[in-house]
């Protein structure tokens, strides 16, 4: 790995890892919006509290040797329906937080589709089809 890889993997991990860690608070002690937002989608509490769960376990993937691409791939997919919630549903502004959810969740998910595109070679069984793909 070169020094550009390692920066730039290192950067996207911890600001992925900063956005869903710091709204954990707000789901697991049942903050307004957040009871807001799984009430609109119809998911409260239980989709409060499992996206929350798969978000930590994502942040904690993120630095587990050989389980970024993991990491990435639940923050994929938290994110996606996030970004599909708002789209549909929720609107790009929650209470007038400026879209700045919408927002978080668009810059999560980038950096998540990178990494994963990043560690694409430790994905277990078809990682080994991307040897001879330059990285």
């Amino acid at each position: 790995m070169n020094s550009k890889f390692k920066l730039l993997s290192w950067v996207l991990r911890i600001t992925s890892a900063i956005i869903l860690l710091q709204t954990l608070f707000f789901k697991f002690t049942g903050a307004p919006e957040s009871i807001y937002i799984f009430e609109t989608v119809g998911m409260e509490p239980f989709g409060r509290y499992a996206s929350g769960i798969a978000e930590l376990v994502a942040s904690i993937l993120f630095f587990v040797p050989g389980l970024t691409w993991l990491g990435a791939f639940i923050g994929l997919g938290v994110m996606s329906g996030a970004i599909i919630s708002h789209l549909t549903v929720l609107g790009i502004e929650v209470q007038e937080d400026g879209g700045v959810l919408f927002v978080m969740a668009i810059i999560v998910f980038i950096c998540c589709a990178i990494l994963l595109f990043m560690y694409r070679k430790d994905i277990p069984i078809i990682g080994s089809r991307f040897n001879d793909v330059d990285s």
